[in-house]
């Protein structure tokens, strides 16, 4: 295939059809990047983001196989031949209580810390060090620090999430590249419309701004990161309404 090589900043967004993902391809396409859209089954709502975004390209993978990443690595390498902003994005939530939770329920759950290890590890080796820039931007939790009944793979797998982030600037603090976490809180996407209006309720009662957030308010904070905040390093920025505080 032949490589396209673009001055243009790339952004690649993972998780980017619905949602949080997709409210950072459209902030990131409005600061000027060209957007690598990844999703797992979400062709339709992708395409769709494609044609808002208007520069960009699809990239169809599944995160918890090291092929897949590598295969969609070698794409945006053929497709812009640079990476310049990464939006870890992708994520689930397998809901169960500790002594409900079987171990292959865990061990999915799992996989997405470990598929963001390892396309974080990929992005750095192909594209930012070799260009010495960069900025990566994990998508973490309000829960990673609060806990969460019925969500414990979760919480832990986003809690790894900061730590990873934590861990990685510290390792490339002299090396131009940036990396930071942004830790939503309560946001009105699929992953929270299946809550009953009355528990609704109750969780905007304990936030201090008395609703929950939407996925455009995450994005504008995921846009300062990959655009400017250039003395922001190995933090883990909170967007929750004011119900955590850190």
């Amino acid at each position: 295939m032949h490589e396209e090589r673009t001055d243009k900043p790339v952004a690649l967004v993972t998780g980017a059809a619905k949602g949080i993902g997709a409210a950072c391809c459209l902030a990131l396409a409005r600061e000027g990047f060209r957007l690598g859209i990844h999703y797992r089954r979400s062709m339709e709502e992708a395409e769709e983001l494609l044609r808002e975004v208007q520069d960009g390209f699809l990239l169809r993978a599944d995160l918890a196989d090291p092929d897949q990443i590598d295969d969609m690595v070698r794409r945006v390498s053929a497709e812009a031949g640079r990476v310049d902003v990464l939006v870890n994005n992708a994520g689930m939530s397998i809901n169960q209580t500790m002594m409900q939770m079987k171990i292959d329920q865990f061990d999915t759950q799992r996989t997405i810390l470990k598929g963001t290890w390892y396309l974080v590890k990929r992005i750095l080796r192909t594209f930012m060090l070799r260009q010495s820039s960069g900025r990566i931007i994990n998508i973490s939790s309000v829960v990673a620090h609060t806990g969460h009944a019925g969500q414990v793979a979760y919480t832990m797998e986003k809690a790894g999430v900061d730590a990873l982030t934590k861990s990685v600037a510290q390792e490339l603090g002299d090396r131009g590249i940036l990396v930071n976490s942004v830790a939503p809180g309560f946001i009105q996407t699929d992953m929270t419309a299946d809550i009953p209006d009355q528990v609704r309720e109750g969780i905007s009662e304990k936030i201090p701004l008395g609703r929950m957030g939407r996925p455009e308010e995450v994005a504008d904070v995921v846009r300062f990161l990959a655009s400017r905040g250039s003395y922001i390093q190995g933090s883990v920025i909170h967007v929750n309404g004011g119900l955590y505080s850190g």
